[in-house]
């Protein structure tokens, strides 16, 4: 089978554009969060203008007034208005940088496919950069309101790493599948696969951010560079939520992609299961995520038990996908280094 060179160029192209834009995005947001002003800072900073107003201190401008004394109520007013706060901008900027990197990674994946008229799963390269756009867009979706953007930074965080990864040791050029991967249970499987490792990503991010919330309760967050940090954040609730329905909508998502892999080994190998390497840890992987939603409904467990458990599966899916497909040997290793 052929291999268009000149759309495998342009999907390389387009892969690494979007890493760099990735890039840019995290740096806006992480600048946006930066200067996120919590309400202990802003009733410090009120309290101050306040005691030099007290203090004589002529005509102070208060915090937030747009315009001097002696101005136009109503100019101030439609300037407080149309003005953004220096955070909400940047994190509209990283928001759109993400939607335009996203844009690019998928279309990375489209040119691909057609440079080798198959769908872009047959290598680790191209597994993980499925998964990671999954990923990406799951944060846009599930992180969209305003004031939850600035959250993206932590969902980049991991995407930037596994891209780099990818664009570098996992790398493969285009080129035909080996003949065991010639199957049209190969996009069926690992499409599915990809998808429930994406959206296990954002859960494995919010559930970290949980663990380290819950030390820092809302409103008793100490005056330390990790308690201001912590008191940026939303509260833990709202963190347990997100991992919770994250792994909910994954969690029956991975066991179909596990259901259909069994389906395809007995096509290709006779049997349903083997207790292959890769089938025995996407086995436990998907026990703990059931453990996990047990855990969570369970009194006495929706705490920090419940989120260690996700992290526990979280691991179990970065250990499956590269310590399994790259160190143990088995009958999925020609899904390594291709």
């Amino acid at each position: 089978m052929p291999v268009n060179e000149n759309l495998a160029q342009y999907s390389d192209f387009a892969f690494k554009s979007a890493f760099v834009i990735f890039v840019l995005a995290e740096l806006l947001i992480l600048a946006s969060y930066a200067s996120m002003r919590t309400k202990a800072v802003t009733a410090k900073d009120s309290a101050r203008e306040l005691v030099g107003v007290a203090a004589g201190q002529g005509d102070a401008v208060l915090p937030g007034d747009a315009a001097g004394p002696g101005a136009d109520p109503d100019e101030a007013s439609g300037a407080r208005g149309s003005a953004r706060p220096l955070q909400e901008r940047l994190a509209n900027m990283g928001y759109s940088l993400v939607v335009l990197g996203f844009l690019l990674h998928v279309a990375s994946l489209v040119l691909r496919g057609f440079a080798v008229e198959r769908m872009p799963l047959g290598n680790m390269y191209e597994f993980v950069s499925t998964a990671c756009a999954v990923g990406v867009g799951v944060g846009l979706v599930t992180l969209r309101p305003q004031t939850k953007r600035p959250l993206l930074a932590f969902v980049l965080v991991p995407v930037v790493i596994l891209m780099f990864v990818a664009g570098t040791v996992l790398y493969a050029t285009a080129a035909p599948v080996v003949p065991a991967l010639q199957s049209y249970w190969l996009p069926i499987h690992v499409t599915i696969i990809c998808i429930g490792s994406g959206i296990f990503l954002v859960s494995g991010v919010a559930s970290m951010l949980f663990l380290f919330r819950i030390r820092f309760p809302k409103g008793e967050e100490k005056d330390t560079r990790l308690g201001r940090f912590a008191a940026k954040l939303p509260d833990a609730q709202y963190l347990d939520r997100l991992a919770y329905k994250t792994v909910v909508f994954g969690f029956p998502v991975f066991g179909i992609g596990v259901i259909c892999g069994a389906i395809w080994a007995e096509a290709a190998w006779g049997r349903f299961w083997g207790w292959d390497p890769k089938e025995t840890v996407s086995f436990i992987a998907w026990i703990v995520y059931a453990a996990y939603l047990h855990a969570r409904a369970t009194a006495g467990w929706r705490d920090t038990k419940a989120a260690w458990i996700n992290l526990a599966g979280f691991v179990a899916m970065l250990f499956n996908l590269f310590i399994i497909n790259m160190v143990v040997s088995g009958l999925h290793s020609y899904a390594g280094l291709t």
